[in-house]
């Protein structure tokens, strides 16, 4: 195995650190005129008839805020222009909240929706800490926001969608936009040491409740769920690619929960709860990547199983191998477990020779079953933020949120 792919060796670490600026370099053009972000394509040209989405913008902001910590003077104002965006034409002034996106023609995409709100709220966290202006009003009014509409306290959990007045909340229950408000509250946790607590416990009940469902399924974590929270096994069972209700099991999301199910154990440090949240980190992670990981006989991470674990949507998404790249190397900072840098060897050695465009730039988003590129869920290229972190987060501490690691670490 070449040393390059090897975690720890001097030769990966330049090879990551190397990606990591040859992502900022292709995302550069993300901005429009008002802030929110364009959809990329394949060489990083703006497809600009595509909507300008919410969720896209935050996590540019994200991605160059932490760009300007590290030091890229150039990525400070690429970050102030998405957070502009956020406090400008993305903001819903009329009724609170920011807009799903907005069409080529200025008009609005309608719906709140939490997913876009929490990563409002990670944009603006790391916003705060690059010292960017406007993000620590913007983090004021997100989480003022996300508290009034999406956060159930008795359940201890958030909801989903509501429509642009937020007057309707539809009965949707799911798990995508929990898993990324718990990446949102440890931010906050992070980067505000008044809220610490609040917002680690409020991570921690999230994760108990995804730890129990998990345990229940032999670690397929369903992902949609009725009003009354029961999960739904059939939901779009006739469209099983959905890019963000996918029918079955999303290997992927297992191994970004065993992430972050990790990262609050290290930052919450509770004895009670420590070894019943890293034994379903490790278990989550193991199952999908036993599921999932070359499992049609061809190498990658197969986007969707159904409930026995055999493949359904044999596709392979760039983010989940982005994920298991950073899953692999947390649990073998926290474990030292041989196995786990062996498989972070095996997922960087794919990355490098598949799904890494040495031609245009960034990785391809999605590939088929054979590795050839495909566009029928990602066409183009549209953000950095998984492929981005994953060159950072082999190399940071595991138990606190990669904007923070990062300043934390060039200071």
């Amino acid at each position: 195995m070449d040393s390059k792919y090897l975690i720890d060796t001097e030769e990966n670490k330049e090879f990551l650190s190397k990606g990591a600026i040859r992502l900022l370099e292709f995302g550069r053009r993300f901005p429009s005129p008002r802030g929110a972000s364009y959809y990329l394509g394949d060489d990083g040209t703006p497809m600009i008839d595509k909507n300008r989405e919410t969720w896209i913008t935050c996590r540019m902001a994200h991605v160059y805020s932490i760009g300007a910590m590290m030091g890229y003077g150039w990525c400070h104002d690429l970050a102030a222009a998405a957070i502009r965006g956020l406090n400008g034409e993305l903001r819903d002034v009329k009724n609170g909240g920011w807009y799903a996106g907005l069409t080529k023609d200025d008009e609005i995409v309608p719906s709140k929706q939490c997913y876009a709100h929490a990563f409002v709220i990670l944009a603006a966290t790391s916003g705060m800490l690059a010292g960017i202006n406007g993000a620590k009003e913007l983090l004021d009014e997100a989480l003022k926001i996300y508290d009034e509409y999406f956060w159930d306290e008795e359940e201890g959990l958030s909801c989903d969608t509501w429509d642009t007045d937020f007057t309707v909340l539809d009965d949707y229950r799911g798990l995508n936009a929990n898993m990324h408000t718990v990446e949102a509250f440890l931010a906050v946790a992070d980067s505000c040491d008044d809220l610490r607590e609040k917002y680690l416990n409020r991570a921690g009940r999230i994760i108990e409740r995804v730890s129990d469902w998990a345990g229940d399924n032999d670690y397929r974590i369903p992902e949609h769920f009725t009003i009354d929270w029961q999960p739904d096994y059939e939901m779009n069972r006739d469209r099983p690619d959905d890019p963000f209700k996918p029918y079955g099991a999303t290997p992927g999301h297992g191994i970004e929960w065993s992430r972050l199910m990790v990262q609050w154990c290290m930052a919450k440090g509770d004895p009670d709860k420590k070894e019943i949240i890293l034994d379903a980190a490790k278990r989550l992670y193991d199952r999908a990547i036993s599921d999932a990981w070359n499992a049609d006989g061809a190498e990658g991470i197969v986007y969707t199983t159904d409930w026995t674990g055999k493949p359904v949507v044999r596709d392979r998404m760039h983010w989940t191998l982005a994920e298991a790249i950073n899953t692999s190397a947390v649990l073998y900072r926290i474990t030292g477990d041989k196995k786990y840098g062996d498989d972070y060897a095996a997922f960087m050695k794919y990355m490098d020779s598949t799904v890494l465009d040495h031609s245009c730039g960034s990785w391809y988003h999605q590939l088929d079953e054979n590795n050839d590129v495909k566009g029928t869920v990602w066409p183009g290229k549209p953000d950095l933020y998984h492929a981005f972190q994953a060159m950072l987060i082999p190399y940071s501490s595991p138990g606190i949120s990669i904007a923070k690691a990062v300043e934390e670490k060039m200071a």
